[in-house]
């Protein structure tokens, strides 16, 4: 038997007495109410500890107010109704400067002592330098000639937005731009101190007359994109960088490097906001910056200074900074800055924000050539700097596009969008409130509110024609300059070329040119360049002359009667587009014709020296108009009816040069039909093919592609030699140009170059 199995024996047990009683069962409600002093006590003790850790590790003192349910969010700040009439004036009487005036002003914000960009920017003549401060800049800040508000001169003031402003915010400089306008501006200048406007002069970059009589008569190219969906461009590409884009442009669009060639145009008076280009660090994101720079180099980014402004027409914004950005008379509204967003989220909300309450006073944006270098200090903002751009910009532009308002005042219309933003989540409540103090500090400093001017956004998209652009277009061609790809200069253009090319050829690919040559010994010299120069852009280059050359493929034609030879062409080529006439003693820019209409007649109808009335007594004169009115009687009553319409006294003979003109396939039957019912009259080219197209088609109805070509009326064969400053790359054509040999085809093809970069290959 195992140890543990033995028992072992009792022992003797004495009977104990009970001295407890006998236990009941447990009774709750009994045992909480004699111990509810005790409960109470020890609950409120636990419940203290823990309202001080959590107190302490909260944000706000605000959030210990109940443990139950979460407080609901405050109902967004409701527009209050404000007689702007009744607006009480603040008027400076205890500044040093109550006294100054002046009409120009350039507002800075500075959080460090005077940089020497700033020191220059001083010294700008005629313009007025104010720095703002914050509750970073130094106490003893000063720069001479320059104005500084500290915080406690911006409190003195008697502004309303100061209480909506942070002490150390960049929107600070809201304050600025109240006391510049309370001291007499019409005119503020938005900068940074880290800016040098290039050659000391904003008159030179800006338009600061707008009722300036060349200013009000001058044109102005406009963007005029094909894509009525396209609402925000990149500048940057107008003005030779692709690669590059601005601060605020939504990354969705990045990637869109399609350039404009074609522009609708503008009369300037109403750019009441303009913004400049900077060159060396222009406003870029910080994905940019972080991703294009090397480490140890400063940014140095070069845009083309002879590019023209351009214009945003209504519909299409643009990203606008507080670095670089004239604000006239008619836009001072448009400064407020945001204080409820990221700091370099601020004015570009600002920006756009404006546009579209700008578009309700008929102004718009144009866009500046380099006007101001700023430099690289090898500093960057942080991304969570810019998160409010990132997150929201491009759902801003597509609200902002599609916002409209029914209020009868324009600051009614400005408050109502300020709150629609708030409602939206773009800004904060606290920005609504920071509007509708900003506008009553506006009147309370004397600014007048704009007058509203009738706005139609469909109308605008549809045709780009407003009460302030009338012109039919222009062409301008971007140089594409060197860029910036990942932290490496980007020196190759080639592709960029290249695409050109093929959207030329895209145009004209199906369209035959008849070249005609003079002789005088060069067609066998010529003849083959002139293929090489068109035939990359045309189907076809049918080259012609007075005597032919079979083993050359010229063929032979009289220029005096050259109209009776273009239906055998049209005959070979049933397929085509149309049919493009050149002499070639002018010169076609092809890359300026994109826009032209494939579907209309073109010629030189707009040109005087080129088409012109003529009626003497000449033998010539005499038989030409002769052959001229028997035609005319035998014409069916459609051609007839136009050219009677086109020349209604019947007695002049218009005369054209035709160094160019174009025939497009609806009309190859027609032109056909008229030469039939010329038969043997030896009607001179030079009044048939004027005829011709008057009988066609209404001259309204024409193209006016040619109408600005260059044109000096002297005979090609009087020039000894060609005038290079004749020459220019901006218009569809130029007339004279002689080409006799290889030197004169070379130094052509080296001054077309400025136009097509990719013929510099052939010479």
């Amino acid at each position: 038997m195992l140890v543990q199995d033995r028992q072992s024996p009792k022992p003797h047990q004495i009977p104990l007495a009970n001295t407890f009683p006998e236990s009941n069962p447990f009774d709750f409600s009994n045992w909480v109410s004699l111990n509810l002093f005790k409960i109470a006590t020890i609950f409120f003790l636990t419940l203290t500890i823990a309202s001080f850790f959590f107190l302490q590790g909260a944000p706000d003192s605000a959030a210990f107010l109940c443990f139950n349910s979460r407080p609901k969010p405050p109902d967004l700040f409701h527009l209050p109704n404000i007689n702007f009439d009744s607006v009480h004036p603040i008027v400076d009487k205890s500044s040093t400067y109550a006294s100054f005036s002046s009409d120009r002003w350039i507002v800075v914000s500075v959080s460090s002592y005077p940089s020497d960009s700033l020191r220059k920017l001083a010294k700008t003549r005629g313009w007025q330098v104010l720095a703002v401060g914050n509750s970073r800049t130094p106490s003893d800040w000063s720069l001479k000639g320059v104005i500084f508000l500290s915080l406690e001169q911006q409190s003195s003031l008697g502004f309303r937005v100061v209480d909506f402003l942070p002490y150390d915010s960049y929107a600070r400089k809201t304050v600025g731009y109240l006391f510049a306008i309370q001291h007499g501006a019409k005119m503020i200048f938005d900068a940074d101190d880290r800016g040098e406007v290039i050659d000391g002069d904003l008159g030179k970059h800006f338009d600061l007359k707008l009722s300036n009589v060349d200013t009000l008569q001058e044109r102005i190219l406009q963007f005029d994109f094909e894509n009525p969906n396209k609402t925000v461009v990149n500048p940057y590409i107008h003005f030779g960088q692709r690669s590059v884009w601005p601060r605020g442009l939504p990354l969705e669009n990045v990637g869109d490097v399609v350039y404009e060639e074609h522009y609708s145009q503008v009369f300037g008076g109403l750019q009441f906001i303009q913004q400049g280009i900077s060159n060396g660090l222009p406003d870029v994101d910080s994905v940019f910056y972080f991703t294009r720079k090397t480490r140890s180099e400063a940014l140095n980014i070069r845009f083309d200074e002879h590019a023209p402004k351009v214009a945003l027409p209504h519909g299409v914004m643009v990203p606008l900074n507080s670095f670089n950005t004239l604000f006239h008379t008619s836009a001072l509204w448009a400064l407020m800055l945001p204080a409820s967003v990221s700091t370099m989220a601020s004015d570009i909300l600002r920006g756009y924000w404006a546009q579209r309450l700008l578009w309700e006073v008929g102004g718009f944006v144009v866009v500046y050539p380099p006007t101001m270098f700023r430099h690289d200090d090898i500093e960057g903002y942080p991304f969570s700097e810019e998160k409010d751009l990132h997150v929201n910009v491009g759902r801003l532009v597509k609200f902002l596009t599609s916002w409209r308002s029914n209020k009868a005042t324009f600051f009614e219309k400005a408050l109502e969008l300020s709150h629609s933003m708030a409602e939206e989540g773009f800004w904060k409540d606290n920005d609504v409130k920071l509007s509708v103090a900003w506008l009553q500090d506006l009147v309370s400093v004397g600014y007048i509110q704009p007058r509203l001017k009738g706005f139609e956004m469909n109308k605008q998209r549809r045709g780009r024609r407003s009460n302030v652009g009338v012109d039919n277009g222009r062409s301008f061609v971007p140089q594409k300059l060197p860029g910036f790809h990942l932290g490496v200069e980007e020196s190759e253009t080639v592709n960029f070329e290249i695409g050109k090319l093929v959207r030329w050829r895209k145009k004209f690919g199906n369209v035959v040119m008849i070249l005609f040559v003079e002789n005088g010994g060069v067609v066998d010299r010529t003849a083959m360049k002139w293929r090489l120069l068109y035939g990359r852009i045309f189907k076809t280059v049918v080259v012609v002359a007075e005597h032919g050359r079979a083993d050359l493929g010229v063929e032979e034609a009289s220029l005096e009667f050259i109209y009776k030879y273009l239906p055998t062409v049209f005959e070979r080529s049933p397929n085509a587009e149309g049919f493009l006439f050149l002499q070639d003693n002018t010169i076609l820019n092809y890359w300026n014709l994109l826009q032209a209409d494939k579907d209309k007649l073109w010629i030189t109808y707009k040109v005087p020296q080129s088409w012109s009335r003529v009626s003497d007594d000449s033998v010539w004169f005499g038989k030409q108009a002769s052959w001229v009115k028997k035609v005319v009687n035998t014409m069916p009553v459609d051609f007839q009816v136009n050219y009677k319409e086109s020349n209604p006294t019947g007695r002049d003979l218009v005369i054209c040069n035709c160094e160019v003109f174009y025939v497009p396939r609806q009309f190859v039957g027609d032109f056909k039909d008229l030469v039939a019912l010329v038969g043997n009259y030896k009607i001179d080219y030079r009044v048939a093919v004027p005829m011709f197209f008057m009988a066609m088609d209404l001259p309204l109805n024409f193209d006016d592609v040619f109408g600005r070509m260059v044109y000096k009326k002297t005979p090609a064969e009087q020039l000894i030699s060609n005038d290079t400053n004749l020459y220019a790359a901006e218009v569809p054509a130029v007339h004279p140009w002689r080409v006799s040999n290889e030197v004169e085809f070379a130094e052509l093809m080296r001054l077309m170059a400025a136009g097509d970069p990719l013929l510099k290959e052939l010479v």
